[in-house]
């Protein structure tokens, strides 16, 4: 898989949940509606302590930030798909996290909306908000280009396809899984 996200981070730390993510009072958007996924990806991080800053300036509907990096257990809580669809809507590619809440992490596949990397180091305590940073799919490595360190990042496998393709179901009628 030969491919490339460069962009600046928006850096996160432990326990980001999905409620901070999109928080329970915009689910009642519904995403297959293209004007309600816009206004959904607007809400993305809605619910974050004031200390992270603005994921999206006020009266936009997209962040600059394609690239999250994240602590432990991001996406934590409930199973809402709607937590990586309205990060997927505000604009993001990917997020480095150094772990997965498991439902977030494979409803990041079964949606298409982003490629969740781990990282084999915890990059949330070295990187900072507004750095550029490249995520080289071949090589399996974020890029500091504002630093000029480069950081492993453990393979992200055959999810990586099934996100390209834009989600499990279209994935499954391109392999022939299922009838087109």
């Amino acid at each position: 898989m030969s491919k490339v996200i460069r962009g600046i981070i928006f850096v996160v730390d432990d326990n980001i949940d999905t409620d901070q993510i999109i928080p329970a009072e915009y689910l009642t958007l519904v995403p297959s509606k293209p004007d309600e996924y816009e206004k959904l990806g607007s809400y993305a991080f809605a619910g974050l302590p004031d200390r992270y800053g603005k994921f999206i300036a006020p009266g936009e509907m997209k962040t600059p930030y394609p690239i999250i990096v994240a602590g432990e257990n991001f996406g934590c809580g409930s199973s809402r798909e709607h937590a990586p669809i309205a990060l997927g809507a505000a604009g993001v590619k990917a997020v480095v996290a150094q772990s997965y809440a498991r439902i977030f992490f494979r409803n990041c596949s079964a949606t298409g909306e982003l490629y969740p990397w781990e990282s084999v180091e915890r990059l949330c305590d070295v990187l900072e908000t507004g750095q550029e940073v490249s995520i080289d799919f071949e090589q399996n490595q974020l890029i500091d280009h504002t630093h000029g360190k480069i950081y492993d990042l453990k393979p992200i496998g055959e999810v990586g396809p099934v996100i390209e393709a834009g989600g499990i179901f279209a994935y499954a009628r391109q392999t022939g899984m299922i009838a087109r």
